[in-house]
């Protein structure tokens, strides 16, 4: 009998396919100058898994190193991100919460980097927000 995945998800023209087998450790908005500039948007929401838990089932994202210590995952097809890992996380993987096929299911529960916020986004006032991450030196 097989077990029925936890989430399920695909890119945009459906070449990269995810399936995980685990509940999420966490969700949230990264609203720092290079998730701006990968996701051409206001902010990333992702959603953090250990990485032993996450199978690309169809197709490999392509890699890009976009900054020490840290690899950007993308369809190589549609160009729709995929995932972030990062050396301050190891062991984990952090998935685009929107590839994901029922993302509504997955609030966030914090903001980071709002220092580089855009002015027009409103933030939650009851969801946690911090300037930056615990480990990034000013």
């Amino acid at each position: 009998m097989s077990v029925e995945p936890n989430f399920k998800g695909s890119c945009l023209c459906g070449a990269i396919k995810v399936e995980i087998s685990q509940e999420a450790k966490w969700t949230s908005n990264c609203h720092c100058p290079s998730c701006q500039k990968a996701t051409s948007a206001a902010f990333a929401t992702f959603v953090g898994f250990d990485k032993a838990g996450v199978s690309f089932i169809e197709g490999k994202p392509k890699v890009f190193n976009s900054s020490v210590g840290v690899k950007r995952s993308f369809c190589g097809n549609c160009g729709s991100p995929v995932s972030f890992e990062g050396e301050a996380w190891p062991g984990e993987i952090h998935i685009h919460a929107m590839i994901l096929d029922k993302p509504a299911e997955l609030e966030p529960g914090h903001n980071t980097y709002v220092r580089n916020r855009m002015p027009w986004v409103e933030l939650d006032p009851n969801v946690p927000a911090y300037d930056k991450f615990a480990h990034d030196e000013d």
